[in-house]
């Protein structure tokens, strides 16, 4: 089994993924400013602190397989994850360890050749500052000259705590194109987005590459 680090384990995407994680016996640990969100269970170690703090980081992740950064790329006060976001790569070098990244729908093309989710008229402005800087995150490493084996997951269009769904255990992958279905919805559960993303923990599919996940 895998010990893994999930940055932002408390929030919507990384509570299912240490969830499901623990569910198949691997060694948890999650980190948040505030973990007494999450129950103690077995396997499960909170780390409470600034995901933003690189020897914070560091240390929490020492001796980890994989980390998975789950974030929002807009902070409260403003910031970015993309300005903070080296200290995570330098993290899983200095551990050896897998980086995963909980990424955004907005970036995926509604079809081979764009445009991009983001660009379409119906996108909400509401969303557009989250999700474009995103796509920045995902371009620094796409960019990036790092040998760590990162993996960057977009969900579908309508994921969030807004729309939860069930649990059905299926999902469809997809690359750079957004998944929809046959009346053109684009959704998967939190639990299921976690299946998907545990399921590349266990059975490593994709390397420094994105791939997105719907029914």
């Amino acid at each position: 089994m895998s010990t893994i680090v999930v940055v932002g384990g408390t929030g919507y995407a990384g509570s299912a993924i240490t969830h499901e994680a623990l569910s198949r016996g691997h060694q948890v640990v999650a980190v948040a400013r505030d973990t007494s969100k999450l129950e103690p269970a077995e396997g499960l170690t909170l780390a409470q602190g600034d995901a933003f703090d690189p020897d914070f980081v560091a240390e929490v992740t020492a001796g980890a397989d994989v980390v998975v950064v789950s974030l929002h790329a807009v902070q409260s006060d403003g910031s970015e994850l993309k300005d903070k976001f080296q200290h995570f790569v330098d993290a899983a070098a200095a551990a050896g360890a897998r980086l995963g990244i909980v990424g955004g729908a907005g970036s995926l093309l509604v079809a081979e050749g764009g445009p991009a989710l983001f660009d379409t008229p119906d996108f909400p402005d509401a969303f557009k500052a989250e999700a474009k800087s995103h796509a920045q995150v995902l371009e620094a490493l796409r960019s990036s000259d790092t040998d760590v084996d990162w993996f960057y997951v977009s969900p579908a269009a309508a994921f969030g705590g807004y729309n939860p769904g069930e649990r059905r255990g299926t999902y469809r992958t997809s690359d750079d194109v957004l998944l929809t279905d046959a009346e053109g919805n684009s959704d998967i559960s939190g639990a299921d987005y976690a299946i998907a993303v545990v399921d590349e923990i266990e059975r490593p599919a994709h390397h420094q590459a994105r791939f997105g996940v719907a029914y």
